[in-house]
């Protein structure tokens, strides 16, 4: 049997009710002839309540042990999901990650995964059960401990399963109906895509795009796995939502494809560093070693042998970025004259394949930001995107005033 892997998020089964409701789509999807993989999500909220409850009880857990707490909203749901389908007459049996298994590594709360034996699954398959519910967000460490792939982990959990299985595609369930041109709270002519590549996907993911998880989409690319991402609220068809997939496979590309925003960034400035061979490691590798986020990285022009180095980050690191520049500076490693802080921008983008082939996209962007009396603080651009950091007061002005100029509202 051919099979398929379907994922719920935590809004799709956040009670009974909704349980049998994504219960009957999974019937539907075996009617039609599939085995089929589901993976769950905790219940809408478990995991923050769990997350609370660990630090109430031990503000610097065991991570560990943390793992073990976290993971268990997961396992409710998978169990309750089993159940739903067995009262269909549908064989079903719940699977925690431990059972399949799912191999990671030891890096508790952000643990990678290495491997998906499909032996166990698709005996069951073999002796007649028709859905495996598979908790998602968890595996196994080599130590044999319980341990979680990070938040919004069971996107990559059902993107795992898909390339392991060799899956028909992955349909990501969720409380939106596909990819937007951009996000449609804030601009009303957003337009959902039919199709969306692989690598947009990853840009507009990585750039704020709450839609999937941004390693979810890189195990998509590597392994040519096909997502359609859906609404479990609405009625579908075979053409419903959005298809994540390789960029052959779209006939007409826009140049544009899509505006994305983040709002929680912060700049930091490193006022009259010393400018020499090494500068730049000597910054970022303190950082990097306290795990903070660096995007964006601008440096000035050198003037007696002094320059200013920019960069980016989330809003919530500039602490630990501050702290960890000034262990650097006291410990002789870097020289400068003072860290100046802005908290209140954000990083707008516009990213698309089409790009590649066409010129004037950046000239377009900054005349439109120009137009609107927006100034640009940091520009960073790659082959498909572009990126700028602008007060964050601006921030919808600008989503919306680039979706018109990039004509986003129609199709190619």
């Amino acid at each position: 049997m051919p099979i398929l892997v379907m994922k719920f998020g935590g809004t799709s089964v956040a009670n009974p009710d909704r349980i049998r409701r994504v219960a009957k789509r999974v019937g539907v999807e075996v009617a039609k002839g599939y085995d089929v993989i589901v993976i769950v999500s905790a219940m809408a909220g478990k995991t923050n309540e769990l997350v609370n409850y660990v630090e109430e009880t031990s503000p610097l857990f065991d991570a560990r042990e943390y793992d073990a707490v976290v993971s268990s909203g997961e396992n409710v749901t998978a169990g309750l999901m089993a159940l739903t389908l067995q009262e269909m007459d549908i064989p079903a049996r719940s699977w925690q990650g431990w059972q399949v298994p799912l191999l990671t590594t030891s890096a508790h709360s952000a643990a990678r995964i290495v491997d998906i034996p499909t032996e166990n699954i698709l005996r069951k398959f073999d002796e007649g059960m028709k859905v495996a519910v598979v908790a998602g967000f968890q595996g196994v460490s080599p130590e044999g401990r319980i341990t979680t792939l990070g938040r919004g982990g069971s996107d990559t959990t059902a993107v795992a399963f898909a390339a392991a299985f060799d899956a028909e595609r992955c349909d990501i369930y969720t409380d939106v109906d596909g990819v937007y041109t951009t996000d449609p709270r804030i601009c009303e002519k957003a337009r959902k895509l039919d199709k969306i590549a692989f690598e947009e996907m990853l840009e507009l993911a990585s750039l704020g795009a709450k839609v999937l998880q941004t390693r979810s989409v890189e195990l998509a690319m590597r392994y040519n796995v096909k997502l359609r991402v859906l609404s479990s609220f609405e009625e579908q068809s075979d053409e419903a939502g959005t298809l994540v997939c390789d960029e052959e496979e779209i006939m007409e590309l826009n140049v544009v494809s899509g505006v994305a925003h983040s709002r929680d960034e912060a700049k930091m400035t490193l006022i009259s560093v010393a400018d020499r061979p090494g500068i730049a490691a000597a910054i970022f590798m303190p950082l990097s070693e306290a795990g903070v986020n660096v995007d964006m990285i601008v440096q000035n022009i050198s003037e007696d042998g002094r320059t200013d180095m920019t960069f980016s980050c989330p809003t919530n690191q500039v602490a630990r970025a501050e702290e960890a520049l000034k262990k650097a500076k006291d410990s002789g490693e870097i020289n400068f004259h003072d860290i100046v802080e802005d908290t209140n921008v954000c990083k707008i983008s516009v990213v698309g394949i089409g790009m590649r082939s066409h010129t004037g996209v950046a000239a377009k962007m900054f005349k439109v930001l120009s137009d609107e009396g927006i100034n640009i603080k940091v520009i960073t651009t790659s082959e498909i995107k572009i990126s700028v950091l602008i007060d964050r007061k601006y921030m919808e002005l600008a989503v919306q005033a680039l979706h018109d100029a990039f004509e986003l509202d129609k199709a190619a």
